[in-house]
C-alpha cells in the first residue's frame, strides 16, 4: 500500500509539534513528580504544629489548583505554539514550493522563468540568486543552441548548393567536368570538412580531451612564432602587425603547437576585423605569477552585450559581417577552451563598435 504523501509544510509542523509535545510532557511530568514534595517541606516549616487533616487538607487543595493552573497554561502554550508552528512552517515551505515550480518551469523548457529573494537571511537569498543565474545561463545556453544550428546548416547549405549545381549541370550536360570544376567542388569540400574539424576540436577542447605536449617557454617566443606564421596575410591586407616585448622572466609550461593555434586565432580574428592601414599590437610579458599575451587591434570593436558571448561556439556580434569576412564562430571558442586546458584563461575587451578590441591570454607561471 502506498504511503501517504507529506508535504514539506506538513512535515515541518509535525516536527516542530513533536518539540512543542515533548517539552510540555517534560514540564507536565517535573511539576507533577516535584511540586507536591516541594509545597509539603514548605508548609512544614511554616507550620509543623497543623494537624494532619489539615495539612492533607491543604496538600490536596494546592494540587487540585496546581492542576487546573497547569492543564490551563499547557493549552494555551500549546496552542500558541502549534499556531507559530504551523506559521512558520507555511513561511518556511513557501519559499521552497516556488523553487521546486520555477524547477518544474525550466525543466520544460521555460528559461524566462525567475524566483524572488524571499528574505528569510542570507542562506535563502543565496539560493534564489543561484537559481536565477542558472536559469539565465540556461536560457543562453539555449539561445546559443539554436543558432548554433542555424549557422551550422548555414555553413553547410552554401558549399553543399554549389556542388549540387555543378553536378547537376554537369548531369545535365550544360558544363563539363573540366579542371575549374573540379577546383571548386575541392574548394567546396575542404570548406565543409574544416568545418566538420573546427566542431570537433572544439568538442575535444571543451571536453579537456586535448592531447597535450607541455615543454617550458616564455609568452614571447610562443607570440613570436605566431607573430612570423600571420605576418605575410597581414601584409597582404595592408595590415601593420608589430610586437611589444616587456621584460619577460616568467616561464610557462605550455604546448607550443596548441598555443599556436590559440594565438593565430585571435590573431586571425583581429586580421578579419581590421581594415587596411589598421594596426594589431602583440604585447608580452610576466608579473611572476603569470604570463600575459595580448593582443590589440584597431578594428570594428565589439558592443558591451556581446562581450560575455564571444567564446560561445559559432557566436557572432555581427552575423552578416562575420560571414562576409569569413569567420566560422568557432575559432575563439577553441582558443578559449585550449587555453583554459592549460590552466588559464582568455578575456575579450572593447570600449565599442569602431574602438577596437583587446584579447589577453593568461597562463599560469611553470613550477
Amino acid at each position: 500500500m502506498a504511503r501517504p504523501h507529506i508535504g514539506l509544510t506538513g512535515r515541518l509542523f509535525a516536527a516542530q509539534a513533536l518539540v512543542v509535545l515533548a517539552g510540555a510532557a517534560t514540564l507536565g511530568a517535573v511539576t507533577v513528580l516535584a511540586g507536591p514534595a516541594i509545597f509539603h517541606e514548605h508548609l512544614r516549616q511554616i507550620s509543623p504544629a497543623a494537624g494532619a487533616e489539615v495539612t492533607h487538607h491543604v496538600e490536596q487543595a494546592y494540587t487540585s489548583a496546581n492542576r487546573i493552573a497547569l492543564a490551563l497554561g499547557l493549552a494555551a502554550v500549546l496552542a500558541t505554539a502549534l499556531a507559530a508552528s504551523a506559521l512558520l512552517a507555511r513561511r518556511v515551505a513557501r519559499p521552497v514550493r516556488e523553487l521546486a515550480a520555477a524547477a518544474a518551469d525550466i525543466a520544460e523548457g521555460h528559461y524566462d522563468v525567475r524566483i524572488t529573494a524571499p528574505g528569510m537571511g542570507a542562506d535563502f537569498d543565496s539560493v534564489a540568486a543561484s537559481f536565477n543565474a542558472m536559469a539565465a545561463r540556461l536560457a543562453d545556453i539555449e539561445t546559443t543552441r539554436r543558432r548554433l544550428l542555424a549557422d551550422v546548416g548555414h555553413e553547410l547549405r552554401t558549399p553543399l548548393a554549389t556542388m549540387q549545381a555543378y553536378v547537376q549541370a554537369a548531369q545535365d550536360g550544360v558544363t563539363v567536368a573540366d579542371e575549374d570544376t573540379w577546383i571548386v567542388l575541392a574548394t567546396q569540400t575542404e570548406r565543409m570538412q574544416r568545418l566538420v574539424e573546427d566542431i570537433a576540436a572544439v568538442s575535444r577542447a571543451e571536453e579537456h580531451q586535448l592531447d597535450l605536449h607541455p615543454v617550458r617557454v616564455t609568452a614571447t617566443d610562443l607570440a613570436a612564432t605566431a607573430i612570423t606564421a600571420v605576418q605575410p596575410r597581414y601584409a597582404a591586407k595592408g595590415v601593420s602587425l608589430e610586437h611589444v616585448a616587456r621584460p619577460d622572466r616568467t616561464a610557462v609550461d605550455a604546448d607550443p603547437a596548441r598555443m599556436a593555434q590559440v594565438l593565430g586565432n585571435l590573431l586571425d580574428n583581429s586580421l578579419r576585423h581590421t581594415p587596411p592601414g589598421g594596426h594589431v599590437t602583440v604585447t608580452t610579458g610576466s608579473d611572476g605569477d603569470s604570463a600575459r599575451i595580448t593582443v590589440t587591434d584597431t578594428g570594428d570593436g565589439v558592443a558591451a552585450e556581446h562581450l560575455p558571448h564571444l567564446f560561445e561556439r559559432f557566436y557572432r556580434a555581427d552575423t552578416a559581417r562575420d560571414r562576409r569576412h569569413g569567420g566560422s564562430g568557432i575559432g575563439l571558442s577553441i582558443a578559449h577552451a585550449i587555453v583554459a586546458d592549460h590552466g588559464g584563461h582568455l578575456t575579450a575587451d572593447s570600449h565599442g563598435p569602431g574602438a577596437g578590441a583587446t584579447f589577453t591570454v593568461t597562463l599560469p607561471a611553470a613550477r
